[in-house]
C-alpha cells in the first residue's frame, strides 16, 4: 500500500512541515512565547516556546501520520485495501498541521482569529470526509468500526459501515452548521451532535448482530486474526516508549538563572527563557510559603510549574518554579510580576539576595 501511494506519502510529508518554513521565514516576528492551545471560549489557555511551535508541533504530527500510515499498512498487506481509505488517513495530518499552525501564527502576530467558527467547519468536514469513505474499508483492525460483532462478521462490518458511512456524512454537516450559533451554544450543541455520531455505529452493529443471530445467519469467522508475536512486541514497544515520553515531560527538567552585568537571563526547560533587565525592576521580595495559585497558560508537571498563574495572593504572575517551591523570589517589572521559586528555601533566600545587590 505503502509502495502504491509513494509519491502521495512524500507529498503529504511536506505539505505537513510546510509550516515550519513559515515559523522559519517570520521568525524574527514571532514572540518568545507563543499560544498552541486555545479553550472552547475560544480564548489561549496553553502556551509554547516558540523552538517547539514552529519545529515541534508539525514534527509531531508528521510522527503519528507515519505510524498510523506504518500501522495501516502493515495490518492490510494481506488485504486488498480500497486505497481511498488510505489516502484519507494520508491527507488528515497535512490538513491538521495547516489548519493548526496557522491559528497558532496568525495570533502570534496579533491577528484576530475566531476559533468558534474554524473548529467546527474543520471537525465538520472531517466528519463528512471519513463518512463519505467509511463503506469502501473492508475488514481490518486499524481503520473502521473496529468492535467485536464487525472483526467477526464480514456482512456485519459492511452494514455497520455502510450505515456509519450516513450518519457521520450528514453529521458531519451539522457539525459545520453550529459555526453559525453563539460561542457557549454552538459548543453544546456539537458536542450534542457528536456524541451520536461516535456511539450510534456501534449500537447499530449489535442491534445488526441480534437480528443475524436471530436468523441464524451470525457466524464469527477468524479472516481477522489476532496480532502476531512481532505486532505485540511492537505494540508494546509502542506504548513503553509513548510512556517513557511522558515519564520524561512529567518528571524531569530544570529552573536556572544567569546573571549578567546588566541583566540576568531565567532559563527553563520546556519553556522560553526570559530576560530582565536590572534597570527595569521596581522591586524584590522574598517571599515565604508562595502560594502559585493555577495555570492560565503555560506548563506544569509533576516537578515544574511554568508559565502565566494566578494567584489569590499574587495576582496574575509569570512563574518559574518546582512544585516543591516553597520559598520563592517576587519581582515586580513594569507593572508585572515574575516569581522565581527553588526546590530549597535557602536557594531562593540566595537568588534574592544576589539579585538585590545587583540592582542597587
Amino acid at each position: 500500500m505503502i509502495k502504491k501511494n509513494k509519491l502521495t506519502l512524500v507529498i503529504a510529508s511536506i505539505i505537513t512541515l510546510l509550516p515550519c518554513v513559515f515559523g522559519l521565514i517570520m521568525w524574527d516576528k514571532l514572540p518568545n512565547t507563543m499560544a498552541t492551545h486555545w479553550g472552547v471560549d475560544g480564548n489561549a489557555d496553553g502556551f509554547s516556546s516558540k523552538l517547539f511551535a514552529v519545529l515541534g508541533m508539525p514534527l509531531i504530527i508528521l510522527a503519528i501520520m507515519l505510524l498510523c500510515i506504518l500501522i495501516s499498512a502493515k495490518d492490510n498487506q494481506k488485504v486488498d485495501q480500497n486505497v481511498k481509505p488510505f489516502r484519507l488517513i494520508l491527507w488528515i495530518m497535512p490538513t491538521l498541521s495547516c489548519v493548526v499552525n496557522a491559528i497558532t501564527y496568525s495570533f502570534a502576530l496579533g491577528k484576530d482569529v475566531n476559533i468558534g467558527l474554524i473548529w467546527p467547519l474543520v471537525f465538520g468536514v472531517m466528519f463528512t470526509a471519513i463518512g463519505n469513505y467509511t463503506p469502501k474499508m473492508k475488514q481490518n483492525r486499524t481503520m473502521g468500526i473496529k468492535i467485536k460483532w464487525t472483526l467477526e462478521n464480514e456482512e456485519n462490518w459492511n452494514a455497520t459501515h455502510r450505515f456509519g458511512g450516513k450518519v457521520w456524512f450528514y453529521g458531519g454537516f451539522a457539525v459545520m452548521l453550529t459555526a453559525l450559533l453563539p460561542t457557549m451554544i454552538m459548543i453544546w450543541t456539537m458536542f450534542a451532535i457528536m456524541m451520536p455520531l461516535v456511539f450510534a455505529p456501534a449500537i447499530y452493529s449489535y442491534i445488526y448482530y441480534k437480528k443475524q443471530a436471530k436468523n441464524g445467519t451470525y457466524e464469527a469467522s477468524n479472516k481477522i486474526k489476532p496480532l502476531s508475536k512481532k505486532g505485540k512486541i511492537a505494540t508494546i514497544i509502542a506504548v513503553s516508549l509513548i510512556l517513557c515520553g511522558v515519564a520524561v515531560l512529567m518528571f524531569t527538567g530544570d529552573v536556572d538563572i544567569n546573571y549578567g552585568d546588566d541583566s540576568f537571563t531565567v532559563e527553563a526547560t520546556y519553556w522560553s527563557d526570559l530576560t530582565v533587565k536590572y534597570a527595569d525592576i521596581d522591586s524584590i521580595e522574598l517571599c515565604e510559603n508562595a502560594d502559585f495559585g493555577a495555570r492560565v497558560g503555560g506548563f506544569d508537571s509533576a516537578r515544574l510549574l511554568l508559565g502565566n498563574f494566578k494567584s489569590d495572593s499574587l495576582g496574575k504572575i509569570t512563574l518559574y518554579a518546582y512544585t516543591s517551591s516553597e520559598d520563592a523570589v517576587v519581582i515586580s517589572v513594569d507593572g508585572s510580576k515574575l516569581v522565581i521559586g527553588d526546590t530549597e528555601s535557602q536557594t531562593a533566600a540566595e537568588i534574592y539576595a544576589k539579585l538585590s545587590t545587583l540592582c542597587k
